[in-house]
């Protein structure tokens, strides 16, 4: 499994309407991706405005060819990109240990 992680910078002053469209963006959106395996997301407590969206992808390939090629990526940014006061930055990972 890949966690694709997303830091995410918008205006605090938008959280409640961010929040209401980052949840249905992904789970409207995103989870008809080939591969999706789940979400989440974080809200930092010093720093407001700054989030993190984790999403569990089966392959790098899920996220990185499959979903950024398609129509459902339009769709996403569609429904959050207003809220971005930057791109977000986006890293993958895997696991290495766990308890």
């Amino acid at each position: 499994m890949i966690l694709e992680h997303a830091d995410i910078r918008i205006d605090p002053a938008k959280a409640a309407d961010f929040e209401a469209a980052i949840q249905r963006g992904a789970s409207t959106v995103i989870a008809q991706s080939k591969g999706f395996k789940g979400y989440k997301v974080n809200r930092s407590i010093e720093s407001p405005g700054r989030y993190v969206l984790t999403i569990y992808w089966e392959t790098l390939e899920d996220h990185t060819v499959t979903f950024r090629g398609s129509d459902l990526f339009t769709q996403w940014r569609a429904i959050v990109g207003p809220f971005f006061l930057q791109p977000p930055v986006v890293e993958h990972f895997e696991l290495v240990s766990k308890s």
